[in-house]
């Protein structure tokens, strides 16, 4: 009973918008055994809605645990004696033994219904686990900078994925990462772990961020060949690393075939297209190793999106894509907790609900004065 407790109310926290209809649910054998009672008492013989009543416990196996459980057969059973005194040939016999072996049954079902429960209860904790450490709460400030972070799985039940972001305050200035890696499942997220944990090492050694970014390669070369994907002839993954030096108005970019960020200057939009491509991770000994690192103005004042492809392919119901510069053009120019709260609405109403692909966004602002570092706390989503 108390795992039974344990579980549901761990699954309850975890789907809220459903909680109403989940706890009225829970009444419905009750209900159900009542109204059966109800026409069992007041209808014809003939009618022997009586029958009926095995329906009761066969419904509570598949929410309630498996006390209640028998204890509702039971119950049943014991409305069926009372009604065999009230008539007569209702075929109290056959009916009460269709509630024990019904009830027998329901019973059984529940047990095993809560222990795969706990299961899956238990590999969600180990997924949340595993997402905090592939994908950890960044601080609000770093150095002289305001940074938030996004995450969307495509799926509801979906805890991680090939999508990784990070940041580190080392002596060359704030670091940032944010990647995809080509796929899903396990080994897109035993790839983004190897890249990520590369990151957390090469982010405070290597003073250019070239230096990063053939760390960032070698580790993903090893990876795959010590765990080749099956799925996919061919396993890289796409990163942009920025780099915002400490007191200095400006910010290093190095894409790697990633989605060009957005710079918000003044109310206006700017899209970051490097000039010269640099490979994929993983894809250097077919592109060549010749990375190109950019500077580009970041004054105070300034906001940075960096976001991953599952944010521009977002569709609509017509099929068309998600337009975030233009999105982004009607924004007013607010904190990066703010505009990661309305990407995130927009997103949820472009799609419908529905997301096709994980989802994941990092926003930095240098502030105008060092007072405005900080700010009131952005919800949790």
């Amino acid at each position: 009973m108390l795992h039974f407790v344990i579980t549901f109310q761990g699954l309850r926290r975890r789907t809220p918008r459903y909680r109403g209809p989940w706890e009225s649910a829970l009444l419905s054998p009750v209900i159900l055994t009542a109204l059966i009672t109800c026409l069992a008492f007041t209808t014809p013989r003939e009618v022997a809605f009586s029958r009926l009543l095995p329906a009761a416990p066969a419904l509570a196996a598949s929410i309630w645990p498996v006390l209640p459980t028998a204890l509702l057969g039971a119950f049943c059973l014991a409305i069926m004696v009372g009604l065999d005194l009230v008539y007569a040939d209702l075929g109290t016999a056959y009916t009460g033994a269709a509630i024990v072996a019904v009830t027998a049954a329901a019973a059984y079902s529940s047990h095993v219904r809560i222990q795969r429960e706990e299961a899956l209860f238990h590999i969600r904790l180990v997924a949340d686990t595993a997402q905090k450490v592939l994908l950890r709460p960044l601080p609000r400030n770093i150095g002289d900078v305001e940074i938030e972070s996004l995450y969307l799985a495509a799926q509801a039940q979906a805890r991680i994925g090939g999508d990784f972001y990070e940041a580190a305050d080392t002596p060359y200035g704030v670091r940032l990462l944010i990647g995809d890696v080509r796929g899903k499942g396990l080994s897109a997220v035993g790839a983004a772990s190897a890249v990520v944990s590369s990151f957390r090492e090469a982010a405070y050694d290597e003073p250019d961020l070239r230096g990063v970014i053939h760390r960032l390669e070698t580790s993903t070369t090893r990876h795959s060949a010590a765990f080749p994907a099956q799925d996919l002839p061919e396993r890289f993954a796409t990163a942009l690393l920025a780099e915002i030096p400490h007191g200095a108005g400006h910010v290093r970019l190095l894409n790697c075939g990633h989605p060009p960020p957005l710079l918000m200057h003044h109310g206006e939009i700017r899209v970051l297209d490097p000039s010269t491509p640099s490979p994929p991770l993983n894809l250097a000994v077919l592109l060549g190793d010749q990375y190109n690192v950019e500077t580009v103005a970041f004054a105070p004042g300034d906001q940075l999106l960096f976001y991953t492809d599952g944010i521009t392919e977002t569709r609509d119901r017509t099929g068309a894509f998600f337009p975030l510069p233009d999105w982004m053009r009607g924004q007013a120019p607010e904190g990066p907790g703010a505009l990661l709260d309305r990407l995130h609405r927009e997103l949820l109403r472009y799609s419908g609900g529905k997301l096709n692909d994980d989802i994941s966004a990092l926003a930095v602002r240098r502030p105008d004065t060092a007072e405005d570092v900080g700010g009131p706390a952005r919800p949790t989503v």
